[in-house]
C-alpha cells in the first residue's frame, strides 16, 4: 500500500524542469485546483506574501513577444538582483545542468550561437500556453521572496499530480519592464519569477534533460554532540 510518503517521493522523481511544450491548453478547472493545492504553502508569518498573474489564450503570446524583445535588446531589468558569483560546487552544479541540457539537444560546448538561441527560449517561455508570474510585496524583503520560493516548489508539485509539466524560470523575471507593462504590476511588488506549464512535448530533446542531486553529505551538517 502507497504511503503519502511513497506518493510525494514520487513526485520529486518524476518531476522535471519541461522546456518543450504541446499548444495544447490546460483545462481552467485543473488550473484552479493547482493553484488551490499552491495556496495551501507555509509562509512567515502567514503573510502569504505571493500575487499571482495567470496568463492563458492570446495574452500568452503577447507576453512571450514582450518579454523576447527585451532580452532581444540586452537591456534587463531585474527587480531581485541575480547571484553575484557561482563558486566551487554551486558553479560546478550550475555548468552540469548547462552541459546536460545542450548535451540533450546535440549542442556543442563551442556553438555560442546555438546556446544562445537556447538560452532565449526562456522568454520564449519554451512555447508554453500558460505561465504563473509570481510577485511579492517589496517591503516585506527578502522574507517575501524565499516565501515565494516554497510557494514555487509547492506549485511544481501540485502541477506534477495533475500531470501537467512545468518549469520554473527566474530569466523571465530579468524583463521586468515588460511584464509591467503587459501584466500592470505595481512597482510596490518585486518580481521574483515566473512557472510556465502546459503539456510537455514528449517527443522534443530538450525534455530528455535530467539534473542530478547532490548527496546529504555535500548539503547537510549534523550537530549532535
Amino acid at each position: 500500500m502507497s504511503t503519502a510518503a511513497d506518493q510525494l517521493s514520487t513526485l520529486l522523481d518524476t518531476r522535471f524542469s519541461c522546456r518543450a511544450f504541446l499548444s495544447k491548453q490546460v483545462p481552467r478547472e485543473d488550473i484552479e485546483r493547482m493553484l488551490r493545492m499552491a495556496q495551501r504553502t507555509p509562509s512567515w508569518c502567514n503573510s502569504q506574501p505571493w500575487q499571482v498573474h495567470l496568463v492563458s489564450g492570446e495574452a500568452t503570446d503577447r507576453l512571450r513577444a514582450a518579454t523576447y524583445a527585451q532580452a532581444l535588446s540586452g537591456k534587463l531589468d531585474p527587480d531581485i538582483p541575480g547571484p553575484a558569483e557561482y563558486r566551487g560546487a554551486y558553479a560546478d552544479r550550475r555548468r552540469a545542468a548547462g552541459y546536460s541540457l545542450y548535451n540533450a539537444l546535440g549542442i556543442a560546448r563551442d556553438d555560442f550561437q546555438r546556446r544562445t538561441e537556447q538560452m532565449l527560449e526562456n522568454y520564449n517561455l519554451f512555447g508554453a500556453p500558460h505561465v504563473a508570474v509570481v510577485s511579492t510585496d517589496k517591503a516585506l524583503g527578502v522574507y517575501g521572496a524565499v516565501d515565494c520560493g516554497g510557494y514555487v516548489a509547492t506549485l511544481l508539485l501540485a502541477a506534477e499530480s495533475l500531470g501537467i509539466a512545468a518549469v520554473p524560470q527566474a530569466a523571465v523575471a530579468m524583463t521586468a519592464s515588460a511584464l509591467r507593462q503587459e501584466l500592470g504590476i505595481g512597482e510596490d511588488r518585486d518580481i521574483v519569477c515566473a512557472v510556465s506549464f502546459g503539456y510537455a512535448d514528449e517527443a522534443h530533446p530538450a525534455n530528455a534533460c535530467r539534473t542530478d542531486r547532490a548527496s546529504l553529505e555535500e548539503t547537510v551538517v549534523w550537530v549532535e554532540d
